[in-house]
């Protein structure tokens, strides 16, 4: 039984191997867009200069776990309950067999309270016919230490609230209050005004 446990340990440990030396050979750079970024921040892959830089970025931010099977697996099926912040996103370029490359992207959220928390989608393909896991993850704080020595701003700037309604019910509301104010200013007005109404006599 301990042999068997043994054996089994050891098979796992070697595919989490073998799973971060294919993405550490195949991510050729990676390209991080969000808030006050401008045209993004490229960074370099593995065997380039700089390139462990992205490596140990992408380890903290949980895409390896998201990417391969892992266990045990920190990928969460539902977003953690915090107040995320503003969402960055990292578009990773990882080259399959045959020249072909494949893009795979991960939402990030450096400023989430109490720390970061990054998501990624299931289901992306790379090297032809595999899969992403997918989920949310929640990561430490040194993700967003390593994110700020790259370019992003210490703070997370504002979103700010969305200038138009997103729902129809939204839409709605928002009718009925402008409504309700201006007839409001009308019978203001008129209270003020009261010779107005006989304006004609």
């Amino acid at each position: 039984m301990k042999r068997l446990i043994a054996i089994t340990a050891a098979v796992v440990a070697l595919a989490a191997l073998v799973a971060t030396s294919a993405l550490g050979k195949g991510a050729s750079e990676a390209m991080i867009t969000g808030p006050g970024l401008g045209d993004g921040i490229n960074l370099a892959g593995e065997g380039e200069a700089g390139g462990g830089e992205l490596m140990q970025l992408a380890e903290d931010a949980g895409f390896f776990p998201s990417v391969f099977a892992t266990t045990p697996n920190p990928m969460l099926s539902k977003r953690p309950a915090v107040e995320l912040g503003p969402r960055y996103t990292i578009t990773y370029t990882m080259p399959g067999p045959n020249g072909v490359s494949a893009t795979l992207v991960q939402d990030v959220y450096p400023y989430a309270d109490p720390t970061p928390v990054t998501y990624t989608e299931p289901g992306q393909r790379y090297f032809e016919n595999e899969r992403t896991i997918g989920g949310w993850f929640v990561a430490s704080t040194t993700l967003k230490d390593e994110l700020v020595a790259v370019g992003l701003p210490e703070s997370g700037p504002s979103t700010g609230s969305p200038a138009i309604p997103r729902t129809s019910i939204e839409v709605a509301v928002g009718a009925v209050l402008v409504m309700t104010a201006a007839l409001g200013a009308i019978l203001l007005a008129r209270r003020r005004w009261p010779g107005g109404r006989h304006a004609t006599t």
